[in-house]
């Protein structure tokens, strides 16, 4: 009965260790439909003339946010508040790891715009990668929003803020 009871626990244990290793790509193949194009962090960084729309919460913005990204957030998001003329303009969208984003680049697409993608992998991939985050008054930070402890263990870079 102990032998078992050893192997139960230590089978438990080992289970919640695998479970417990949760990357980007992991959970965004188990969260994400891939209904918008994903763009990489590598290929942004060689993009211009593209409009960069932050996905998140206002307090994730503030704390930090790509360079000339424009707020326009998540749960009080309103599509009329969009005001980007030519519906052809590239758009790229971007959240924390790119599942919000996917969701704000759908309601996008189904009013017109042809041209959205999104960040694969979010600010925390951009962060990942030592490229520079601005706060509240453009100025360059490491700070990154996690928006809670469970999506805060897929940072592994930059200094994480949870409010």
């Amino acid at each position: 009965m102990q032998k078992q009871l050893f192997f139960l626990i230590t089978l438990l244990s080992f289970t919640n260790f695998l479970v417990g290793q949760r990357t980007i790509e992991k959970t965004l193949e188990k969260l994400n439909k891939e209904t918008i194009p994903y763009i990489t962090v590598t290929e942004l960084q060689k993009q211009d003339s593209l409009i960069i729309l932050d996905t998140r919460e206002l307090k994730e913005y503030n704390v930090s946010h790509l360079k000339n990204a424009i707020w326009v957030g998540y749960n009080h998001f309103d599509i009329n508040q969009i005001s980007i003329q030519d519906k052809r303009q590239k758009i790229v969208v971007y959240c924390s790891i790119g599942v919000r984003s996917e969701n704000i680049g759908e309601k996008l697409a189904a009013k017109g715009y042809s041209n959205v993608q999104n960040l694969y992998g979010g600010i925390f991939k951009w962060v990942e990668e030592d490229l520079p985050v601005y706060d509240a008054k453009e100025n360059k930070t490491d700070k990154v929003h996690v928006f809670s402890k469970y999506w805060g263990k897929l940072l592994t870079k930059g200094n994480k803020i949870i409010n």
